[in-house]
């Protein structure tokens, strides 16, 4: 099993923003059959070093993920996902 949690930095982090990324995010669910999981988190915190969003997805292989990153579905939310990041990590890692 391989997890992928992606955090982003919104460039414009309004309520309305946040939740509609999360909503866009949460999209995937059932339109892309690698993914086995997913969860979409906003922060609370809001501190300095808090990022914005997570998303944390779960996935049977590395093979898994990668037929993910070329999905179609996945390629429209990344369009939309440039549009609002400023900034994003990722960690990939096996469970």
């Amino acid at each position: 099993m391989l997890r992928h949690v992606v955090f982003f930095k919104l460039k414009n982090p309004t309520p309305e923003v946040l939740q509609e990324t999360k909503n866009v995010l949460l999209g995937m669910k059932g339109k892309i059959p690698e993914i086995l999981d997913i969860e979409v988190g906003i922060d609370v915190v809001r501190s300095e070093r808090s990022y914005d969003v997570a998303l944390i997805t779960t996935f049977e292989s590395l093979e898994a993920m990668n037929a993910y990153q070329v999905n179609p579905v996945h390629v429209e939310v990344g369009k939309y996902i440039a549009g609002v990041r400023e900034s994003a990590f990722a960690v990939d890692f096996e469970v």
